[in-house]
């Protein structure tokens, strides 16, 4: 990963959030009021003092929660595609565990069409920040264990690391960050957790200056 300067020193930034879970706005950002599927957004949130915009939206389908329109769950790549990127864009995501209970191969089909937009992105705004967030362990109760193993989500996150591998994108490291933790598995971790991941977020969005 090549070195993205100082980031942080911008104001105007772009913040877009893509996955599978969603928090609720940081310090300084205020939600806007929506009517958007309850975990599902579209959630804009701005910090007007630092003029930051971040927006969150679930994955394309497959995607279990309560049924829902198609229209409101975008494919990542997509979106890739139309957002103009640069110096001041963020874009983070993360896709696999609504994946698990499925063969690879349409998990690895919708990589493919992820990296391409990726690079599309790339190609014409060279300095956008790209943040993947790794799979991480969860809790496996009986009724759970029938169709779901961390041994599967950790052969999806291969896969995934192996696709990106070469191209210009970061990790959150969020299987590391889980697996070794004294907290017990979940799939959606513990704020001490969370804040491990937010903290290596940030080294890449605002990287520390040495000298």
């Amino acid at each position: 990963m090549r070195p993205l300067g100082m980031r942080c020193e911008n104001h105007g930034d772009l913040v877009e959030i893509a996955g599978q879970a969603v928090a609720g706005p940081k310090k300084g950002l205020r939600k806007l009021n929506t009517t958007n599927e309850i975990k599902l957004g579209p959630f804009p949130s701005v910090d007007q003092i630092n003029k930051i915009k971040m927006e969150y939206y679930a994955h394309g389908a497959p995607i279990r929660s309560r049924p829902i329109e198609n229209q409101g769950l975008p494919f990542i790549a997509n979106k890739r595609d139309e957002i103009k990127g640069g110096r001041s864009t963020v874009i983070a995501f993360t896709i696999w565990c609504h994946f698990n209970t499925f063969p690879v191969e349409p998990y690895i089909r919708r990589l493919q069409n992820i990296r391409r937009s990726i690079l599309r992105l790339l190609d014409r705004s060279p300095d956008t920040l790209v943040i993947i967030k790794t799979a991480n362990v969860q809790v496996l109760p009986r009724e759970v264990s029938l169709n779901n193993s961390d041994w599967y989500s950790y052969q999806l996150d291969l896969v995934m690391r192996k696709m990106f591998e070469g191209i210009n994108v970061a990790f959150v490291d969020a299987w590391e960050m889980t697996i070794a933790h004294y907290l017990p598995h979940n799939m959606h971790p513990e704020r001490v957790i969370i804040k491990n991941e937010v903290d290596e977020f940030l080294s890449y969005v605002c990287p520390l200056k040495l000298f």
